[in-house]
């Protein structure tokens, strides 16, 4: 008998379906779920209009991303496999009465022909995949652009305690999605290019509330105390981050030292 038959390699963590159909179950109350605080949105809006453009969130979440552009005139299709996260996207669209067009689909086969969108993004998606699914899924997201539309990818940023706490809780098996990687703005940059797109845009983006305060609400929580999503702002301490953050947001020390990053691409 072979050593390499005796000891079986481990089998490796991935993120799957139920774990997402799992999470968006226990998000039914969507108000309770931290928001991304109009990132996407922001960043994009310096770089385009919206009104009569196309737009495809892959990987919707809860798809609130996606209804700040349909109030800017966008028309917007959300594409994800969960069927739990299409039915929070349905219910903030009636509650809201928002139109968009959440689709049921696979982000390696989206349901749609080349070249259908001015603009296509996601955000907590790519990091779920390793790199070969990872390039699969990006040159799906090329082929549904049209000539000169524009990719937003938006990822967990390398450089971080988050990064830490995390790949803490994966080894424990404790990560809520199952698996998830990180990357740094030049790793990605570099996949971008090499699938024939050319970033043009890069941003770093903090958290907030701060991760303290969101795992201490999670530890709260688990001995069944609720704290309030937000909590109470100091206005000494608060105008002091927000006076720093905003003097470094344009530089490139955000993009190092952020919890999220993105670059923005064109399809030439």
């Amino acid at each position: 008998m072979k050593i390499d038959d005796a000891v079986p390699a481990p089998a490796q963590r991935e993120s799957t379906k139920s774990h997402w159909e799992e999470f968006w179950a226990n998000k039914k109350e969507v108000h309770e779920v931290y928001s991304n605080d109009n990132r996407v949105l922001r960043n994009l809006e310096k770089l385009s209009s919206f009104k009569g453009k196309r737009v495809l969130e892959v990987g919707a979440g809860t798809g609130r991303d996606s209804f700040g552009l349909v109030e800017r005139g966008a028309e917007v299709f959300m594409v994800d496999y969960a069927a739990s996260s299409l039915q929070i996207i349905k219910n903030i669209a009636t509650e809201e009465k928002i139109d968009v067009s959440p689709v049921g689909g696979n982000a390696f086969s989206l349901p749609f022909p080349d070249g259908t969108f001015d603009i296509v993004f996601h955000q907590g998606l790519l990091e779920h995949f390793r790199e070969k699914e990872a390039a699969n899924l990006l040159r799906e997201n090329i082929r549904v652009l049209r000539k000169g539309g524009i990719l937003l990818v938006d990822v967990p940023q390398r450089y971080h305690i988050y990064t830490v706490m995390k790949h803490i809780l994966i080894a424990m098996d404790k990560w809520f999605a199952g698996w998830e990687r990180e990357f740094s703005i030049p790793e990605l940059d570099r996949l971008l290019r090499s699938l024939g797109v050319e970033p043009f845009y890069r941003y770093g983006e903090w958290m907030y509330p701060s991760l303290f305060y969101r795992v201490v609400r999670e530890a709260a929580m688990k001995v069944g105390v609720k704290l309030p999503l937000n909590p109470t702002p100091v206005k000494a301490l608060t105008s002091v981050r927000k006076k720093i953050r905003e003097s470094v947001r344009n530089t490139p020390i955000s993009l190092y030292t952020s919890l999220s990053c993105g670059i923005v691409s064109r399809k030439p």
